[in-house]
């Protein structure tokens, strides 16, 4: 492989970790099995049997609960600490043989683009949860299966098409995620505000039912004095 292919090898197996590991694992593995590609040396163990089981089987996983309503966003938080390492670490090793200064620099790299696109992927899921219904989560989680196998076939067939398509997709990302993080902000300060409200007519009953029990002990302690 060439280094254009090498670098588009390295950064599309991390961007698609951040979205999809399963998927992205179960695609390398089985275009290395069947010939479309030659993996790397380190990278050969995906088309092992049982990696490809497994990942098979996670992927199933994802797949249903990935469209859930809320359950997609524990999944995506508890994949935090699971797409960004496996991320950092296929980018690393897709560089194949090379020194460890290289390979250090493709897995710090990879590190950096699976969170972004984790990111990307959980902040946008979680806007989409403040919808009832579930097909926004439907449409969402097909697409973005779709989208890791259609930019893993084009980094692996046509890498300079792929690598165009990462700059614009970076570029985009860096704009988008600051508004992600404001429009979150501002859901959350509304479900936290509406869930103080829910809250201040116990307060207020509490506070107006003290006063009206004051009376009755004026007029009980009135009482004992005439008599």
């Amino acid at each position: 492989m060439d280094a254009v292919s090498i670098i588009a090898l390295s950064m599309g197996a991390a961007w698609a970790s951040g979205i999809n590991l399963y998927a992205a694992v179960f695609m390398l593995g089985y275009m290395g099995t069947t010939g479309h590609i030659i993996l790397p040396d380190e990278l050969q163990v995906l088309s092992d049997p049982l990696v490809m089981t497994a990942a098979a089987v996670m992927y199933c996983v994802e797949f249903f609960a990935d469209k859930i309503p809320g359950v997609d966003t524990g999944w995506d938080t508890l994949h935090t600490f699971i797409r960004i390492p496996a991320g950092a670490m296929l980018a690393a090793s897709a560089v194949g043989d090379v020194s460890p200064a290289i390979e250090l620099t493709a897995g710090i790299l990879g590190g950096g683009l699976a969170a972004a696109t984790h990111a990307t992927k959980a902040g946008s899921r979680l806007l989409i949860n403040t919808s009832p219904e579930p097909f926004s989560n439907w449409g969402a989680s097909i697409t973005e299966d779709l989208l890791v196998i259609a930019g893993l076939w084009t980094a692996l067939t046509h890498p300079l098409w792929f690598l165009a398509a990462l700059l614009i997709f970076v570029l985009l990302m860096i704009w988008l995620l600051p508004r992600l993080w404001r429009l979150i902000k501002t859901v959350l300060q509304y479900i936290g505000s509406w869930l103080g409200w829910c809250k201040k007519p116990e307060r207020t009953n509490a506070a107006s039912s003290s006063p009206a029990a004051e009376p009755i002990l004026v007029k009980s302690e009135a009482d004992k004095t005439d008599l």
